[in-house]
């Protein structure tokens, strides 16, 4: 039994993980998503894709807007994609994003940096917004056009998150 006021880690994404055909679907999408973003300003092009729990993948890109708060986020495309289609959990994450090489004045003047070799993770935000469909042993995967940059837990991304279960208990809460 837990200590008042601390709540259950939320449930494992799946007990099987996602298979190699998987991943390269997921990875397949989330560039297809990422070349059809819309980042007229930022020119920073985004795409993701998310396994739901039937083994479905739904894929979304980056949509910015001149009023800038008003844009959205690959990964939030991509869970209104999964919810519309009936998932409800995301048990694997990919997102695809290319930095560029810059000038990194840290090393001295003159050095160039190979930012290229960056991952690029979800925003704060939709780490927020996948936490609310994704467990914390979920796997999110950073790639740019060519391999996978990084790999992740949800749980490393956003560690000790505020999720569904701790509002379980409330009158009227949905599970």
């Amino acid at each position: 039994m837990l200590p008042p006021g601390l709540m259950q880690p939320p449930a494992a994404a799946t007990a099987v993980p996602p298979s190699d055909a998987q991943w390269a679907q997921l990875l397949q999408a989330a560039r297809a998503a990422r070349a059809m973003a819309y980042a007229p300003y930022s020119q920073f092009a985004v795409g993701a894709a998310l396994l739901d729990e039937h083994g479905r993948v739904h894929a979304g890109c980056n949509v910015e807007n001149a009023a800038y708060p008003q844009g959205q986020c690959a990964e939030a495309s991509a869970i209104a994609q999964l919810v519309l289609a009936g998932g409800r959990r995301i048990l694997a994450v990919v997102v695809v994003g290319v930095t560029e090489p810059r000038l990194d004045a840290a090393a001295g003047a003159g050095a160039d940096r190979a930012a290229a070799g960056l991952a690029v993770t979800p925003c704060g935000g939709c780490r927020q917004r996948l936490r609310e469909f994704a467990a914390d042993d979920t796997p999110v995967w950073s790639a740019d056009l060519q391999s996978v940059r990084a790999r992740f837990t949800l749980g490393f991304l956003l560690p000790a998150s505020f999720g569904p279960a701790h509002l379980a208990s409330r009158p009227g809460h949905l599970p």
